[in-house]
């Protein structure tokens, strides 16, 4: 099979850069018999959500459900919606997502579009969602918490929680397992992670996954730069042995 017919590629959490992604796909150049997906995530921090969200929408990609998409929809609708979970949406990249529509508010058809999101894509072989599953429960018992939050749980599994496919998350960026450098695919027990830190000042790259040809195309939302790596040389295993980080506190200030 050659490198351009056929894909499935499947993107890390864009982070409103819209700019960024447009290098990557420049760099991907997916065809009309490719499958695009993403792994939510679109919004907040980055310059242009609005357009990110334009972009994957009228151009019918799948994507699921982010939690930074998860907290946008629940304050959005929820009328007695706390100043607390409403600021610390704000500070957590709202107010940068706010800024991108001329309006200066999300559309009604932004919203009603981030309400239909899927929270997971069973793909046969490959699982797609944001965050996680919770490896205690079954599919059918798992909610939108799990899906879209669930961090150190997920990631401590010491056996595949499939046996016939691979999961791919975004949402925990890579370089905050120990020994995982800026950049790297984080791998673990059945899974892999894609959230490279597209915003973040320490890494930069945002990273898409070529499944049937098993490559990573990575672009620096800072530096410009592209690279494709083979899986191999962009991943690196996650250590269960290295001492325990709490990823949600590291995360405290980047969900």
């Amino acid at each position: 099979m050659s490198a351009t017919s056929h894909r499935r590629i499947v993107i890390g959490d864009v982070h409103g850069h819209y700019q960024g992604l447009m290098q990557l796909l420049d760099s991907i150049a997916p065809t009309a018999e490719d499958q695009v997906y993403f792994l939510g995530d679109l919004i907040d921090r980055g310059p242009q959500s609005s357009q990110v969200v334009d972009f994957v929408k009228d151009n019918s990609y799948p994507c699921l459900l982010g939690n930074h998409e998860h907290m946008l929809v629940k304050i959005l609708t929820d009328k007695n919606a706390s100043t607390t979970r409403v600021q610390g949406w704000l500070y957590g990249g709202g107010q940068a997502t706010l800024a991108s529509y001329e309006s200066g508010k999300i559309s009604q058809e932004h919203l009603e579009w981030f309400q239909n999101l899927p929270l997971y894509l069973d793909l046969g072989d490959i699982f797609l969602v944001h965050a996680g599953i919770d490896p205690s429960k079954t599919i059918e018992e798992q909610s939108a918490e799990e899906f879209c939050w669930i961090r150190d749980k997920f990631h401590s599994i010491q056996k595949p929680y499939f046996l016939d496919k691979v999961i791919i998350v975004g949402h925990t960026i890579t370089f905050t397992f120990p020994g995982i450098a800026p950049g790297k695919i984080a791998r673990g027990a059945g899974w892999l992670d894609l959230d490279t830190g597209a915003y973040h000042p320490r890494s930069g790259w945002l990273s898409a996954f070529d499944i049937t040809n098993r490559l990573i195309h990575q672009v620096n939302i800072f530096k410009k730069s592209l690279r494709t790596l083979s899986l191999e040389e962009a991943s690196a295993k996650v250590n269960l042995s290295s001492p325990k980080v709490d990823r949600d506190r590291n995360h405290k200030l980047w969900v």
